[in-house]
């Protein structure tokens, strides 16, 4: 079992760690037989999901593979191979370690079976329309299950500031903050292994968010059904949270049906 430790303050990315809690769910110990290939995907979830953010810091190298169960060589491997495809970078000196790099590769590729980088592929409606559906079992359920859930006043806390972050957060760091949200709203539904479900669903749904222009009457949408998803849940209404997740998860699936399909 692995500890997770949430910092209420944000860090100094130059000489202290990054915060740890649902940003660091998604770095849990996975299969040993498939550990170089789980071990990057995992990386990469975290970093394409916005969990560490560009320009922040991983964990020390002892302290990650402790936290994703696999020995160092095994990744240190990962790393160099998220490293040449562009996503981090190795700094010396005093405040050295391994870093996400300050602008992502803007191609967002896939992970395929060997834990190699793959170009991102057309993805047909059928598919498109399992991923809506499956958006709305897993998450409609997540926010209702949050707001059922006896939440404490740090977690009430953490989800009121992930939806300021999310309204304050410019065209590039929108997506970063919406899917932080959404992971934080599963997180807060009590169920842990329901978080890596909705962090591979939200990967997959950001694949899709990738091929769609990002729209600025839809954030000013958005933006209202996010605060009505999370009123709902501190309030402890759990029809009105589904409801109001269930409406937001729909505006999305029109735009994407209506660029993708």
């Amino acid at each position: 079992m692995i500890e997770l430790i949430t910092m209420t303050e944000e860090p100094d990315a130059a000489s202290t760690p990054p915060r740890v809690g649902v940003e660091f769910l998604l770095l849990r110990q996975g299969r040993v037989v498939n550990a170089f290939e789980e071990t990057v995907q995992r990386l990469l979830q975290s970093v394409r999901l916005g969990l560490v953010g560009p320009g922040e810091r991983l964990p020390a190298e002892r302290e990650l593979a402790g936290m994703l169960g696999v020995s160092r060589d095994t990744l240190r491997d990962a790393i160099g191979a998220l490293t040449e495809a562009g996503y981090l970078v190795s700094r010396r000196g005093r405040y050295g370690g391994t870093f996400v790099v300050d602008q992502l590769p803007k191609d967002n590729p896939a992970i395929d079976g060997a834990g190699g980088v793959a170009p991102r592929r057309t993805i047909p409606r059928d598919e498109i329309e399992d991923i809506l559906r499956l958006r709305n079992i897993l998450e409609v359920g997540a926010a209702r299950q949050a707001a059922i859930s006896e939440l404490s006043g740090q977690d009430r806390e953490r989800l009121w500031q992930a939806l300021l972050d999310t309204n304050a957060a410019t065209a590039d760091s929108y997506r970063r903050q919406d899917s932080r949200l959404h992971l934080l709203v599963a997180e807060l539904a009590g169920t842990r292994s329901l978080v890596p479900l909705i962090a591979d669903l939200r990967m997959r749904v950001n694949d899709l968010l990738d091929g769609i222009p990002l729209l600025a009457p839809n954030i000013v949408h958005s933006d209202k059904q996010h605060e009505a998803i999370v009123m709902a849940i501190l309030q402890g209404s759990p029809d009105e949270a589904a409801r109001a997740m269930e409406e937001h998860i729909a505006g999305s699936a029109s735009l994407l049906r209506g660029f993708l399909a």
